[in-house]
């Protein structure tokens, strides 16, 4: 769950953003990393050219666990052969054609219809292809990076909220809290790491500064998860325990492990967040207009 998932579940985790719903997922063994599942995977490497969309999700109870809104989501593509990876956030307020039917907010795909629709609205609305997918609630986050030491990070962004959800650790699931990160270089727990992805108040780029700092820590974890091993993944998957579920097996996790761990050089790693004039505020219910001439050509220039 280390190596394999730099790329992928530290994204869907930096994801959770503010809403707040109490999912204990219990996914079947097929799609859930079990710290039970087989210890000898194959090590066949992946050559071909894969992409993930990472889910994060609130998990505090406000919510059924039936009809949970993707707080993030972000599409990952890695081309084994050249080392090259691209990370796209999509605004969670993107007001799009559901694949379920009619228009509304891109973080209702996954309320509506689960993966299978999230993953669906997406291919649609941006034509691209998606391989495998990964979500995790908001103590994914929390229990990801505990488990691995906590991420050292230079936050550029720093938080100040005063209306920060109390929702996990503050009793009452409409609670709010005063939470600060401070610029500067920080070694960040899994809570307060947490508390800088998730922050909605006092961004200037409101959430497309979130959208920046999530992928910042997703970098972080990365490096961090590069120190793994296989041995490592079921303590790992025990770790985040009911918070993840993915159509990512273990197997292909311990093959993604050499891969990510031989791209070094942060010149292979693209990150694209699409701010104005790529979009614009104004839409329905608060929601974000996408200027699709714009958009389309960026994708598909990264995610043919």
């Amino acid at each position: 769950m280390a190596g394999g998932f730099a790329y992928f579940i530290p994204a869907a985790q930096t994801a959770l953003e503010a809403t707040g719903q109490v999912i204990h997922v219990t996914p079947s063994p097929s799609t859930l990393l079990s710290p039970t599942t087989s210890s000898s995977p194959s090590s066949a490497p992946i050559t071909g050219a894969f992409t993930v969309l990472l889910l994060g999700s609130d998990d505090d109870s406000k919510f059924s666990a039936d009809h949970v809104l993707t707080q993030s989501m972000i599409l990952v593509r890695v081309i084994p052969s050249t080392r090259d990876v691209t990370i796209l956030s999509i605004p969670r307020d993107l007001y799009v054609h559901l694949s379920t039917g009619g228009f509304g907010k891109i973080d209702g795909a996954y309320s509506y219809g689960g993966p299978g629709a999230a993953i669906a609205t997406v291919e649609q609305d941006f034509g691209v292809h998606i391989d495998d997918y990964i979500w995790v609630g908001l103590l994914g986050l929390v229990k990801l990076i505990d488990a691995i030491g906590g991420i050292d990070v230079v936050t550029s962004n720093p938080v100040l909220d005063d209306f920060y959800p109390a929702d996990i650790y503050g009793g009452s699931p409409y609670g709010y809290e005063r939470v600060a990160v401070l610029a500067g270089p920080q070694h960040l727990d899994g809570r307060h790491a947490m508390q800088y992805v998730r922050s909605r108040h006092g961004d200037l780029q409101s959430d497309f500064g979130r959208s920046q700092r999530q992928q910042q820590v997703l970098m972080a974890i990365r490096q961090k998860a590069k120190q793994m091993t296989p041995e490592d993944l079921p303590a790992m998957s025990a770790a985040i325990g009911g918070e993840l579920k993915t159509s990512i097996g273990l197997p292909k996790v311990s093959q993604l492990l050499p891969l990510a761990a031989s791209i070094d050089n942060p010149d292979q790693i693209r990150q694209i967040v699409l701010l104005p004039p790529y979009t614009h505020g104004g839409g329905p219910d608060g929601s974000i207009i996408a200027d699709w001439n714009r958009i389309l050509p960026l994708v598909h220039q990264f995610f043919p």
